[in-house]
């Protein structure tokens, strides 16, 4: 579809757009103007169907009037607060609610802005604990390969996304990498959980080895990759990873910015798996991705450790203009009461085995090479081009918006991640274009 005819009056060029390439976005515009429950609609008013929610953040689906009618009614009571060294009262309600559905005892939340920003207080978190306890030689942090924590340069130096990486110098030293779990033997089409690979946490130990326990602050990583194709652990791996920390005093961080608030069919993976970080990552879902925030839990433990050891009155140098803002507030206090009131995160469990099939019933499409799924998250993984890398999934994504779908592809993978309203008919739907721009497709 050319949609040029319909943005040549938009001037396009002062925009530089993110993570796209905007040489050949500007040629071949695709421009979305509104939303509603699963559906986008397009500046030539076409519908397209949302498979990815947004971009993995609209989880109770688009235009809810309850969340909407909170943010106006907040605008329009108070546009902003300051919350360094005063606050207001919804940044608290929000916390307590928040903390209501937070696993175990992590119920202290430090509000921010992004997952990126999440990531980067997650991380400055940890080495301050550390030093406050203590232990101020431990100040090496651990990620792992192909994992994605944002764009911030601590998200991007524990991260693993080479080309988020590589332009932009020496990045956070002290800096170590586990070994990533893709393409282990035997995993191929997987449903759920892979059985093998658990022993790659074993990766801990030989950074151990290395550069001894005593200068390790924390590791991070995602419950499941996202942004790099759907990798979701194996069998016991995330369990082996926390007995490890444990083991050798180590902070365990789970980036949940993707797998929070229901895209497994639990609150957070964290109690998906049964296994409880020292701090959780949150953004995304957190608004139903309305108005921009995110956040970070931290155990009782941690935050007790601040409140107990600070030599100065300020516990904590670091915090955000935006931190807890009165819109966000609002908008996050009526995305929780959406989920809780439609019971989203057990239904996105009940659905979880039909999309299961679905998506795997893929595996016979030309060019498809392995399938992964969890919750309502779903990888295809394609064939490369010899020499085009990506070359093949960017023209399935382009048919696939041609034919009413909007799917998210990174490498040579679509990445599925649907709002958990959607409905049999709306998979069934998914399943079927992709298979046609598969079909059509070199």
């Amino acid at each position: 579809m050319n949609t040029h005819a319909s943005t040549e009056n938009i001037n396009l060029e002062n925009f530089w757009m993110p993570f796209t390439p905007n040489k050949a976005f500007k040629a071949r515009p695709k421009l979305l103007v509104s939303a509603r429950d699963m559906h986008y609609r397009d500046v030539d008013g076409r519908e397209i169907l949302d498979a990815t929610a947004g971009l993995w953040c609209v989880n109770a689906g688009h235009g809810r009037a309850k969340i909407t009618e909170a943010i106006q009614a907040q605008a329009a009571i108070m546009d902003f607060a300051p919350t360094f060294n005063m606050s207001h009262p919804l940044a608290f309600e929000f916390a307590h609610k928040l903390a209501g559905i937070l696993p175990g005892d992590l119920k202290r939340v430090f509000f921010t802005n992004s997952g990126s920003e999440s990531a980067d207080t997650a991380l400055k978190i940890a080495l301050a604990y550390q030093r406050n306890r203590g232990q101020a030689s431990k100040t090496r942090l651990i990620g792992r390969e192909r994992a994605y924590h944002g764009t911030g340069f601590g998200g991007i130096s524990v991260g693993g996304i080479v080309r988020n990486r590589m332009y932009f110098g020496s990045l956070l030293t002290g800096v170590d990498h586990l070994p990533h779990t893709h393409g282990v033997g035997g995993n191929l089409f997987a449903k759920g959980e892979p059985d093998n690979g658990a022993d790659l946490a074993d990766g801990l130990e030989r950074l151990v080895a290395l550069h001894d326990a005593s200068t390790i602050a924390a590791v991070i990583v995602e419950p499941v990759a996202g942004s790099t194709g759907v990798l979701v652990p194996p069998k016991g791996y995330l369990q082996r990873l926390r007995a490890l920390c444990d083991k050798h005093d180590i902070l365990l961080i789970f980036d949940e910015v993707i797998t929070g608030f229901g895209r497994l069919g639990a609150a957070f993976a964290t109690d998906y798996f049964g296994v409880m970080p020292d701090m959780i990552c949150m953004a995304k879902g957190i608004t139903n991705a309305t108005v921009p925030m995110g956040g970070v839990a931290v155990s009782n433990r941690i935050y007790d450790t601040f409140m107990q050891t600070a030599d100065t009155p300020i516990e904590l140098f670091h915090g955000y203009t935006y931190s807890g803002h009165p819109l966000a507030c609002a908008a996050g206090i009526a995305t929780l009461d959406v989920y809780a009131e439609e019971d989203l995160f057990a239904r996105a469990a009940t659905m979880a085995p039909y999309w299961e099939a679905a998506v795997h019933s893929l595996r016979d499409a030309p060019h498809v090479i392995d399938i992964r799924n969890l919750g309502l998250i779903g990888g295809i993984e394609l064939q490369s081009r010899p020499g085009a890398p990506t070359a093949r999934a960017i023209e399935v994504f382009d048919r696939c918006f041609e034919k009413g779908l909007l799917i998210r592809v990174t490498g040579d993978i679509i990445a599925l991640s649907p709002p958990l309203i959607i409905e049999k008919s709306h998979i069934d739907r998914t399943v079927e274009i992709i298979r046609d721009a598969l079909n059509e497709t070199a």
